[in-house]
């Protein structure tokens, strides 16, 4: 049973990245369609709310400690860094390169998520040491990788004849010049970028939200009420078109729902609780599966182009991903074996006092 509990977290994130990876191939179908980003994300958002919103409110009326003005704005702070402009980042980077590219970048938040907790000591790092030594080496491993996937594309790896159709419909018919495609995926890989660093910071948040507000239902409903209103008002001033909010197929909004309920719902609830239990480096270690688990559907389904340098990025990002996930480990072990020397030694020093007479 102990080790089932211990075990949880790592199943729980693996369900929630399979549910992110499904979740990818629907954005690109819903981009395909012709759905404004920001529509999406306040529909998206609002469903979010309407789902956890009861649940919040039967599971945790009698634990919800009292909102302040600082916890309101640490959930706000958390709406634009993890929900309405991630969000937004993501969606024009798919929409300007693959979902299985998009899916690449996340292999560089749990690295770029250690980097921004260093300074905030929620991580440490000791060079002197050999798991110092690994995380040095996983760390510039894997920004190297980072920069292969982001100035670097090369050449098609698999071809598919009915992936001209697919970027017809995606406008790319206009980009006639070599130039112009090159041009349309470095700045998907920038928005893709800087997607990625708000994705990181995000967990820094989080785990500052959990420990004054530990409720993860509330959290993330209010989370996900107050992103659907900064991507509402963003939508308004950008375009006051009535007609860009009905959807121009009915399955679109199947596919809303679940990115609401499931994607922005249940997988936030589930990251905010794996952040509170085993810290933000833990939760984000798990991201590069979402590119593993979107390529398994995006290639031979929706006929997807896999590059040179995504393949060899991604890879060279891993690489360094295991360095400090295996530093990260090793000083754990040395902190939990130094927490029970000292448990010994106390409960040694207890028995010999009482034997004293």
């Amino acid at each position: 049973m102990k080790s089932c509990v211990e075990w949880f977290p790592v199943m729980l994130m693996i369900a929630i990245d399979f549910a992110f990876a499904i979740s990818n191939i629907l954005l690109k179908k819903i981009i395909i369609d012709g759905m404004k980003h920001l529509v999406f994300i306040t529909y998206r958002q609002s469903i979010s709310t309407i789902f956890l919103a009861p649940v919040a409110f039967f599971l945790e009326r009698n634990s919800r400690p009292k909102l302040t003005p600082r916890i309101l704005c640490h959930l706000f702070l958390s709406a634009i860094v993890g929900a309405s402009v991630t969000q937004y980042l993501f969606l024009v980077g798919i929409e300007y390169t693959s979902a299985t590219f998009s899916c690449a970048f996340l292999n560089m938040v749990p690295v770029i998520t250690f980097l921004m907790a260093l300074p905030f000591g929620l991580e440490t790092m000791n060079i002197r040491s050999r798991s110092g030594k690994a995380k040095v080496i996983g760390t510039v491993i894997c920004l190297g990788g980072a920069l292969l996937l982001t100035l670097y594309k090369g050449m098609p790896l698999v071809k598919f004849q009915g992936s001209q159709a697919i970027n017809h419909s995606l406008g790319e018919a206009v980009m006639r010049s070599s130039s112009q495609r090159r041009e349309r995926w470095t700045i998907g890989s920038f928005a893709l970028l800087a997607g990625t660093l708000l994705w990181s910071s995000w967990f820094l948040v989080q785990s500052s939200i959990a420990k004054s507000y530990p409720c993860q239902y509330s959290s993330t409903a209010i989370m996900t009420f107050l992103s659907a209103i900064q991507a509402a008002v963003l939508a308004f001033c950008t375009d006051r078109n009535l007609s860009i909010w009905i959807p121009k197929k009915k399955i679109d909004m199947l596919y809303v729902i679940y990115n609401g309920s499931v994607s922005s719902g249940l997988c936030f609830v589930g990251m905010s609780w794996c952040v509170k239990k085993r810290g933000p480096v833990f939760t984000a270690a798990f991201s590069p599966l979402v590119q593993v688990m979107a390529g398994m559907v995006d290639i031979p389904i929706l006929h997807e182009q896999l590059h040179l340098g995504s393949l060899i990025g991604s890879a060279i990002v891993i690489v360094g991903l295991y360095f400090l996930l295996w530093g990260k480990n090793k000083e754990m072990q040395k902190v939990v074996h130094e927490i029970e020397e000292t448990r010994d030694k106390e409960s040694e020093a207890n028995h010999e006092s009482r034997q004293i007479p």
